[in-house]
């Protein structure tokens, strides 16, 4: 028989709640034994103290009291005698010339344990309160330890089980996109075959090199997908120029109504890149602003350079993203539009993040349009 994920997610928990449960009633059980005990102890005590204050010769008492006396080293007790004098044990002495802080102690010794009256022949000759010993107080928190214990265990088991999946579901779309590069490759390669005998055969520059252009589409979307899931390659690229070449061929795909810009008074900086996927990246921001914008509109790409890193910012200018949306904005499928998979954002965020190990975020978003800050470390390129 084989269980399913929730399932053995359900037999975790609830083994993990049973066993705290019963740990905690065993705890609970205990308590009150061990508080039963303390009670007979201190009764017993008390008893010896009886005997001791209504002896006429208390100078030789025999050892069985003087045993009970000294056996008490833990427990914090106050007697009060008839006449209001008090004495104190196991606890700070100074305690007796502070009065405030005397009757708030014996308030505390009231509510945790009932004061015992210490009678001779009937007669009230003292009262003795009595706190819990170090041992009780340090059982309270036993429960509150085991369920904390508890929590940080379902926390890391919650996030084991969660990057599990979240590992299991990249695995998925890493295969099914190679697969994808794998299935066009098979085509493509027959395409630019009969393309070439085409050309042999003296037809039409116009159509052959219109098919050249969309088998270099083809190889690009190829590259693309053989990426996903493995360690591309980064190289030391000049960010202005790499990223004006990825405009320039991406503006040949977008509505003439769209001016892009890219500030070339930057001051040139070398970055490691994968020239791929940063276009990919490029693109699927561009498009997104694209879309918000309907067709029509600026979008600007500058630039900024600090002492560790250098940042590229697109800003478009579009209605710009609700606020409440920010963080999910990266997350797979979400989507403003009615048709796409919602994936152009967070393939973006992998790409900028995972593979270049920068980081992509935004920081502006008004009625006025968004601007994507794209953030990458300066450094050697990696092979």
């Amino acid at each position: 028989m084989k269980f399913t994920y929730n399932e053995i997610r359900w037999v975790i928990i609830l083994s993990a709640l049973g066993i705290v449960s019963l740990i905690l009633w065993n705890t609970n059980v205990f308590f009150e034994k061990f508080k039963t005990l303390e009670r007979e102890k201190m009764e017993i005590w008390a008893t010896a103290q009886t005997e001791f204050m209504a002896s006429t010769d208390q100078m030789n008492q025999g050892p069985l009291i003087l045993q009970i006396f000294q056996s008490n080293k833990d427990t914090p007790m106050i007697l009060v005698n008839k006449d209001g004098s008090t004495w104190v044990n196991n606890m700070d002495q100074s305690i007796l010339k502070q009065a405030d802080l005397l009757k708030e102690k014996l308030e505390e010794f009231r509510s945790q344990n009932k004061p015992i009256l210490l009678k001779h022949e009937d007669s009230l000759i003292a009262t003795l309160y009595y706190g819990d010993a170090p041992i009780l107080n340090k059982l309270k928190y036993y429960p509150l330890g085991l369920l904390f214990i508890l929590v940080l265990f379902s926390a890391i088991l919650y996030f084991y089980m969660k990057s599990v999946k979240v590992s299991e579901q990249n695995k998925l779309w890493a295969g099914m996109a190679k697969e994808t590069a794998h299935q066009i490759a098979t085509p493509l390669s027959a395409l630019m075959g009969w393309n070439n005998l085409l050309k042999s055969k003296g037809a039409e520059q116009e159509i052959t090199d219109e098919m050249d252009k969309d088998i270099d589409r083809l190889n690009l979307i190829t590259d693309r997908f053989s990426k996903i899931g493995a360690s591309p390659k980064l190289t030391l690229y000049p960010l202005v120029k790499t990223t004006k070449e990825g405009v320039i061929y991406l503006k040949r795909r977008f509505p003439e109504h769209i001016e892009l810009t890219v500030d070339e008074s930057f001051l040139e900086q070398q970055i490691a890149l994968n020239k791929p996927l940063y276009f990919w990246c490029l693109e699927n921001i561009i498009k997104n602003g694209i879309d918000a914008m309907n067709g029509s509109g600026k979008i600007e790409i500058s630039f900024k350079t600090e002492n560790l890193s250098c940042s590229v910012y697109i800003k478009d200018q579009g209605p710009g993203i609700p606020q409440n949306k920010l963080k999910t904005i990266f997350k797979p499928g979400y989507s403003t539009k009615t048709r796409g998979w919602g994936l152009g954002l967070s393939l973006a965020k992998r790409i900028i993040e995972e593979y270049h190990k920068g980081k992509i975020s935004v920081v502006e978003s008004s009625s006025k349009g968004t601007t994507f800050e794209l953030k990458f470390r300066k450094g050697i390129a990696e092979s």
